[in-house]
């Protein structure tokens, strides 16, 4: 598993996202194990995520492993608050991460994103509550998640951390943040410039892109991965598959990784077989035309 250095950390490129860890007929211990054996060492976690039911599951799970907190790294996210709002005041972020420690039975998060936007944001609050959970060391990273160029500069107003990760939707089928910048002062629908160059921003920012749902069309419509309705992307998938002697799913992975802005990629399969495919392809480095030739197979033009 290749792995990437932010900060002090050195974490692996594909992320095991927790989301579905509750999910029924599966074996959490046997997830965490098969994601570490593979070289996963960063989990992905949200306080939302099946209420908080995650991060407890997740905790009972891993002690139940041979696996030592120190050598992995735990991610949690926080501002949602479900059926309500989104929600950045500092009572909000030192209450969340705190009910995330408890679950998760750590001292401290590795890193801490900022979870959705929330327009009400006071950059001040985020700042006083990032000073308290750094000095306190119950953070020690900082990001955000689906948040804009702008939205970023705002809060480094007034926040003094690093800012080093930013979620965002990415995969072969959902690439705008990749389209706008081929389609520069072109009149057609591709050119529309939807999240302020985030992609170019995140790399002159030194900001690490986790993509997530990264098997996914349109949003949470599917998987486009083995589905009939994209026949020329999954031609090109079987086709690559076969040559680097990996999966498909693997290679849309390899797709993402192959991308120089050096971005973490996470998957939410609770499925121990996928996990190995998906790692067994991590290494692969496709070709600048192999790259390009998947672009276009997913339905992008080039002006």
């Amino acid at each position: 598993m290749k792995k990437i250095q932010i900060a002090a950390m050195q974490v692996s490129q594909v992320i095991l996202g927790c989301m579905r860890i509750i999910k029924p007929g599966k074996n959490p211990v046997k997830v965490i194990e098969t994601a570490y054996e593979n070289g996963i060492n960063f989990f992905d976690h949200a306080d939302i995520y099946g209420d908080g039911q995650c991060e407890t599951v997740f905790a009972e799970a891993l002690a139940q492993t041979s696996i030592r907190r120190e050598d992995i790294y735990l991610q949690s996210k926080c501002s949602i608050r479900p059926g309500v709002a989104y929600d950045f005041s500092k009572e909000h972020i030192l209450k969340s991460v705190e009910g995330s420690l408890q679950r998760l039975k750590t001292d401290y998060l590795d890193t801490l994103l900022l979870h959705r936007p929330d327009t009400l944001m006071e950059p001040e609050e985020v700042a006083e509550a990032f000073y308290e959970l750094e000095k306190s060391g119950k953070v020690r990273y900082f990001g955000v998640s689906n948040q804009n160029p702008m939205q970023i500069e705002l809060l480094k107003t007034a926040v003094k951390q690093p800012l080093y990760f930013n979620q965002l939707q990415f995969g072969l089928k959902h690439t705008e943040m990749i389209d706008a910048g081929l389609n520069v002062n072109i009149p057609n629908q591709a050119s529309h410039m939807q999240d302020g160059s985030v992609l170019e921003y995140s790399r002159i920012n030194k900001m690490t892109i986790q993509a997530w749902s990264p098997f996914q069309y349109g949003f949470f419509d599917g998987p486009f991965v083995d589905n009939e309705k994209f026949p020329e992307l999954n031609q090109k998938l079987n086709f690559y598959a076969e040559k680097y002697g990996v999966t498909p799913s693997g290679i849309a992975i390899a797709w993402i990784n192959r991308h120089p802005a050096k971005m973490q990629t996470i998957i939410g399969t609770m499925t121990e077989s996928r996990i190995k495919e998906v790692t067994e392809a991590s290494d692969i480095v496709l070709s600048h035309d192999e790259w390009y030739d998947l672009y276009m197979a997913a339905g992008n033009s080039l002006p």
